[in-house]
């Protein structure tokens, strides 16, 4: 088992993870459209700005996904897969990566293959009982209202990064 030390990607579900996975379709134009929560973007950042990667990886494809990814910085989303753990796989290899150091926040069972696959697996609250079940972690919040920004406090606690991350937060805010 790999340990938080080594951690230093953060591949995400989208929908019940990075959404409460409510999926809203415009009436008039037929878009997809999704929420959310501002916790978890704070939460990417600062995991991106400790220079760790962010993996987003969707059976589904939204454009949204695409807007709050670059918004975030994430560069790496994949929509559509139908392979998760092959394009996690593919994506690791481009940024010089390895599922041991890999961490996959998950929701409902098209994930429990690929959370049995990295180093470290990662539940919502929320999420179906067979994937809290080989969880290493489970979030105390739901998917889309904060989970990810638990997820990625618990990883950076443990590792003892995270004060580090809100330290040049606070230095960061101060000097704007």
């Amino acid at each position: 088992m790999t340990t938080l030390e080594n951690i230093s990607v953060l591949a995400l579900d989208v929908d019940g993870v990075l959404t409460d996975g409510t999926i809203i379709f415009s009436q008039i134009t037929g878009v997809e459209n999704k929420q959310f929560h501002v916790h978890d973007g704070l939460g990417i950042s600062l995991w991106l700005g400790a220079g760790n990667e962010v993996i987003l990886i969707s059976g589904r494809k939204a454009d949204c996904v695409n807007t709050r990814a670059k918004e975030l910085g994430i560069k790496h989303v994949i929509q559509g897969s139908k392979d998760k753990i092959a394009d996690l796989e593919a994506t690791l290899r481009t940024i010089n990566s390895t599922r041991e150091h890999t961490v996959f926040v998950g929701d409902d069972l098209g994930d429990l293959a690929v959370m049995q696959h990295v180093g470290y697996a990662i539940a919502v609250n929320d999420a179906a009982q067979e994937v809290k079940d080989i969880a290493n972690w489970v979030t105390p919040r739901n998917g889309g209202r904060g989970a990810v920004r638990d997820a990625i406090k618990h990883i950076m606690k443990e590792t003892g990064s995270w004060q580090d991350a809100i330290n040049e937060l606070k230095s960061t805010t101060a000097q704007q």
